[in-house]
């Protein structure tokens, strides 16, 4: 399956009932260079909407929102160990915690890319 994007500039990309969740080139761009990343603690159980993490940059710090609801099983260390991971490859070893859905369907009502391009376009 292709990546998913949420309108808070979220990614996600499923691994069979496994989300993996990251920020997309556009929020890296618009955030400048990532000094910390704040990440859940795995085993949270979190909501779609829910505040799941911050991300800090010289710029300015922006909440990582959950883009669908579950259970937390993984967080980057290496991110949290080198949160440049967010700017140099954000659909890669950038990515930042894994998620259990709980309710599937939610995947559904995300951006695919066509509509994340328009929308970050608009």
């Amino acid at each position: 399956m292709s990546l998913k994007y949420t309108e808070d500039h979220e990614w996600i990309q499923l691994e069979g009932d496994i989300a993996v969740v990251g920020i997309t080139h556009h929020a890296q761009d618009a955030l400048g260079d990532v000094v910390f990343v704040d990440l859940p603690e795995v085993g949270k159980l979190l909501v779609q909407k829910d505040i799941a993490g911050v991300v800090e940059s010289v710029k300015a710090a922006a909440d990582v929102f959950m883009p669908v609801s579950g259970e937390v099983t993984e967080v980057n260390e290496e991110l949290r160990n080198d949160p440049s991971l967010a700017n140099s490859d954000p659909l890669g070893k950038g990515w930042f915690f894994k998620v259990k859905l709980s309710a599937p369907d939610e995947v559904d009502a995300l951006l695919d890319e066509t509509g994340y391009t328009q929308f970050t376009a608009g």
